[in-house]
C-alpha cells in the first residue's frame, strides 16, 4: 500500500497529550474487536466480549504492556501530525473522504465527514467512558471515530499483518458512519427494541457485515484515486477480516461455536462481505440485511 504522498485529511484530533512518537449524551459504539486476551476471557466467562472489554480499564496491558498507563488530553493537540502512525491514519481517512464524498453526491446527498480522535490509553466520548481495549470504534453520538494506535499491535497478534489491514479497521470504522448518516443505524436500533437478544444479534451481524462491505466498495475506489493497492494488500484486509470473525473466537476460547450469539459474523461472512465490496464498488451490492 502506498499511501505516503497521499493528502492527510483535517479532521483527525490528537487527544494522545504530548507523546506523538508513539505507535456527553447517550450512545452506542460499533467498534471492530477489542484486546485478544480480554476477548478470550469474555468468552470463558459467558458474556460477550465487547461488552466486557469496555468495562475493564487497562486491560490492554494483558498483551506485553501495549498501551501502558496513558491518560488522554482533554484538549486535542494543535498542529499537522509528525510521527508515522498518526501520519498514516490521518492519510487512510483522508482517501475516506475523497470516496464518500462523490459517492454521495451521486446520490444526492451531502456527505459529512467524520472526525477520527486519537487517543492513549482511555478516552470519554459522547458514547461514554472508553478505554484502549474496547478497540476502535465509532460513536453515532459524535460522529467520530475512535482509535489507539495500539490496537494495530493487537490485530496483528490476531493473524493478520500489513498497512492494508490498518486500513481496513479504519474503512470498517467509516463504514459505520456511512451507515449512521442513511438511518440504517437508527432503523437497527428502533428495530432491535422490540426484538429478542437471538433476533437482535442477526440484526447486529447484518449492521456489521454491510460495514465490511462499505470497506470494500472505499478500498475499491481508493485504489483508482488515493492510493495503490495490490494482491496482498487486498489479501492483508481479507486476513483481517477472517481473523475477528465469531466463530474463530469462538473457536480460539474453547466454547462451542453458536451461531445465535454472534453479533460480528462469522469469517467467512467477514471475508465474503468486504470481497464484494472491493469487487463491485458498488454500495447497491452491500444489503446485508436482505442477504446474509
Amino acid at each position: 500500500m502506498r499511501w505516503r504522498s497521499g493528502r492527510q485529511s483535517n479532521n483527525v484530533e490528537d487527544y494522545r497529550g504530548s507523546n506523538r512518537n508513539g505507535g456527553g449524551p447517550g450512545g452506542f459504539r460499533i467498534g471492530l474487536i477489542g484486546t485478544a486476551a480480554i476477548v478470550l476471557i469474555g468468552w470463558y466467562m459467558g458474556a460477550n466480549p465487547l461488552q466486557l472489554i469496555g468495562l475493564v480499564g487497562g486491560a490492554n496491558t494483558l498483551l506485553g504492556g501495549i498501551g501502558g498507563s496513558e491518560t488522554t488530553s482533554t484538549t486535542p493537540q494543535g498542529g499537522a501530525l509528525s510521527d508515522d502512525g498518526g501520519k498514516f491514519v490521518s492519510v487512510v481517512l483522508g482517501t475516506t473522504e475523497d470516496v464518500w464524498n462523490p459517492l454521495f453526491q451521486q446520490m444526492g446527498k451531502r456527505y459529512q465527514e467524520p472526525k477520527l480522535a486519537l487517543f492513549e490509553g482511555e478516552i470519554d466520548s459522547a458514547c461514554g467512558f472508553s478505554t484502549a481495549a474496547s478497540g476502535p470504534f465509532y460513536c453515532p453520538g459524535d460522529n467520530k471515530v475512535y482509535i489507539d494506535l495500539s490496537f494495530f499491535r493487537e490485530l496483528k497478534a490476531l493473524g493478520a499483518s500489513g498497512e492494508f489491514a490498518q486500513a481496513y479497521v479504519l474503512g470498517h470504522e467509516v463504514g459505520h458512519h456511512v451507515q449512521n448518516l442513511l438511518g440504517i443505524t437508527d432503523e437497527v436500533s428502533r428495530l432491535q427494541a422490540r426484538m429478542s437478544q437471538r433476533d437482535g444479534n442477526a440484526l447486529s451481524v447484518a449492521l456489521e457485515l454491510q460495514a465490511d462491505c462499505y470497506a470494500g466498495v472505499w478500498a475499491h475506489h481508493a485504489n483508482q484515486t488515493s492510493v495503490q493497492l495490490d494482491s496482498n494488500d487486498i489479501e492483508d484486509a481479507v486476513k483481517a477480516a477472517a481473523s475477528i470473525g465469531d466463530d474463530r473466537l469462538q473457536g480460539m476460547s474453547g466454547k462451542r461455536v453458536n451461531p445465535d450469539s454472534f453479533t460480528h459474523g462469522s469469517s467467512r461472512q467477514r471475508m465474503e462481505w468486504f470481497q464484494r465490496g472491493v469487487q463491485s464498488g458498488d454500495m447497491r451490492q452491500c444489503d446485508t440485511f436482505k442477504n446474509s
